[in-house]
């Protein structure tokens, strides 16, 4: 691989496996808080929001970490008021103490924060608006969790960058060969930091989520009911590790595609694969490179936010990471891969909430059955449903059924979930 290439493959991975708290959107709108009020200079007597439907799909049902079970836009907004670092970023409410849930409660209680669903053209949208005094800061985010697009104070414009409505990794062309070719030819040293840390983290807040009550419990479910099976175990883990984090567990994950719950889905079911087989550290390595790659690959066509469940991304790519534990083939993987997303294209995302575990282990599981059947002989071809001749053809066809073939299916999913919470 020319060394362009490599590097860029290699800043993918720097890029997308950051550290986060808690689900990512309402991460977002607490680091904006906490940026817009910094710019302030003051905590404001007055909050006026607007997000993007997909902020309101991913932000109402779950728990807003270090806030004691809070849920919802308005808790978000006031833990990255009262309490939030932004320096920390998308760990920006790591830091609450007992006595600033108290005051996260009392501002809450004290203040009212106007929230609005905007008509936004993109998917990924939070813009808001703080008065203290005769003072006002304005902030926006568009397209990704940290990506301020304007910052100004009264007439004193801070930033306003050109909206580029699309994610930062897709400024390179990807391909499962590619893939398959960086991952065997990378240095070890050069992703060994970064995986040594998605290793931990994840199994951190599975251990967490397998030993505590969280949610659903999904893990706890499919180990009880099924028995200590490698396959039961990749999916048990994943699936307790979302529990713990949708459900206010304060542990970080090591995040992908800008979401926790992905990087969570492409790394755990990989690591107990490796575990359970005996396989080498350099083969992990190499393997959770190929699932986080594969992960970001499917999601770069499809965007950061849709109706397309992005467990079913994670899910395809830990089963290609499995793929490449148990074969080093790359033949096996693109099967894997092509299988897996026959399986599970049409599973949607109705937001961040509990049963997010339970499409995780269904996500891991197709993963699985992806590479079981190949090895079986057995595959799903051309003309099956949305399958075309070449793994890169079938990408393409889900990528575009998620992105403008769901889009009213997105519209029609945040409708209700509006109407829900009226």
């Amino acid at each position: 691989m020319i060394k362009e290439r490599y590097n860029k493959y290699l800043n993918v991975l720097k890029s997308e496996l950051i550290p986060a708290m808690g689900c990512t959107e309402p991460i977002a709108l607490a680091y904006l808080a906490s940026y817009t009020r910094d710019l302030l200079k003051g905590v404001p007597d007055e909050i006026e929001v607007m997000v993007s439907g997909n902020i309101l799909k991913n932000v109402k049902s779950v728990v807003v970490p270090n806030t004691k079970g809070m849920k919802g836009i308005e808790a978000a907004i006031a833990a990255g008021v009262i309490a939030g670092n932004k320096d920390k970023v998308l760990e920006v409410i790591e830091d609450v103490k007992d006595e600033d849930i108290d005051k996260i409660k009392d501002y809450l209680d004290s203040h009212i924060i106007n929230v609005g669903i905007s008509d936004s053209p993109y998917i990924f949208d939070i813009i808001m608006v703080f008065k203290k005094g005769h003072d006002t800061a304005y902030t926006r985010i568009v397209n990704s969790h940290t990506n301020i697009v304007h910052a100004s104070v009264n007439d004193e414009v801070l930033i306003d960058k050109e909206i580029v409505n699309e994610d930062s990794h897709t400024e390179i062309s990807m391909s499962v060969e590619e893939i398959f070719e960086f991952v065997n030819e990378v240095r070890i040293e050069d992703i060994k930091d970064m995986l040594d840390k998605q290793i931990s983290c994840n199994m951190n807040i599975a251990e967490k989520g397998l030993n505590g009550d969280y949610g659903a419990n999904i893990g706890k479910v499919l180990l009880k009911t099924y028995g200590d099976d490698i396959k039961i175990r990749a999916k048990a883990y994943a699936a307790a590790a979302s529990d713990a984090r949708m459900n206010g567990c304060d542990l970080p994950v090591i995040i992908v595609s800008g979401s926790g719950n992905q990087g969570i889905t492409a790394s755990l079911p990989v690591v107990v694969w490796s575990n359970g087989i005996g396989a080498s550290m350099e083969d992990l390595y190499r393997a959770l490179a190929l699932s986080d790659l594969v992960t970001i690959h499917l999601k770069s066509g499809i965007g950061r936010l849709s109706a397309f469940c992005g467990a079913t991304s994670a899910g395809v790519g830990a089963g290609a990471g499995i793929a490449y534990l148990e074969t080093h083939d790359l033949i096996t993987i693109c099967h894997t891969i092509v299988n897996a997303l026959a399986i599970v294209s049409g599973m949607v995302c109705d937001g961040a909430k509990a049963s997010c575990a339970a499409k995780i282990q269904t996500a891991v599981d197709a993963g699985i059955l992806g590479y079981y059947m190949y090895v079986n002989h057995q595959e799903f071809k051309d003309g099956d449903g949305l399958v075309l001749k070449g793994v890169e053809n079938t990408i393409s066809n889900i990528s575009r059924l998620a992105k403008d073939g769901m889009k009213e299916t997105d519209k029609e999913i945040i409708k209700m979930m509006i109407k829900k919470a009226k």
